[in-house]
């Protein structure tokens, strides 16, 4: 560690560092009085986000199901569910026939 430069005494530092960190405290404080929303800890943050991530789930799960039975009654075809790139929710399964050469 440096050593403490002349003229300069610990109590004077420790001083300084007492009220470095009480502005420090007051700024955090008025900061979080000012900021909706900061009052809830980050922890309820991250469980409302999964919560608005598995709701969000359903809705599409839902929906794929819907556009489902849907494809099922109006075509002969299969489908299946999906994560599509193009957002499709459900995708048509194509058979493999093999020809005989």
């Amino acid at each position: 560690m440096a050593a403490n430069p002349p003229g300069f005494p610990n109590k004077a530092r420790v001083a300084i560092l007492a009220e470095l960190d009480k502005e420090k405290r007051r700024l955090l404080q008025s900061q979080s009085m000012n900021s909706p929303g900061a009052n809830i800890p980050l922890s309820s943050r991250s469980s409302l986000k999964e919560v608005r991530d598995s709701a969000e789930q359903q809705h599409i799960a839902a929906q794929q199901k819907a556009a489902l039975q849907h494809a099922h009654v109006h075509s002969s075809g299969f489908f299946i569910t999906q994560d599509s790139s193009f957002g499709n929710l459900i995708l048509p399964v194509l058979p493999r026939l093999e020809t005989d050469f």
